[in-house]
């Protein structure tokens, strides 16, 4: 199975949109929107940013892993 490596993140507060890179070896628990500046977090029970508010769930879950 190939890992999509990019996500596009939408930012809850403000509806910006850019798509990033995932870290493979990592979770990113915090990210922080270049436009309006709010910092996210997960939601409760996801594992990550990318989980919660990508495009495309990080690359521990689309390996059928544990998150992180």
């Amino acid at each position: 199975m190939e890992i999509i490596p990019n996500s596009v993140i939408t930012c809850p507060n403000c509806g910006h949109k850019k798509e990033e890179i995932m870290p493979t070896d990592a979770c990113q628990y915090f990210y922080e929107c270049e436009n309006c500046k709010t910092v996210l977090k997960p939601i409760q029970g996801d594992c990550c940013v990318y989980c919660s508010y990508g495009s495309v769930k990080c690359p521990s879950i689309q390996e059928k892993k544990n998150c992180c």
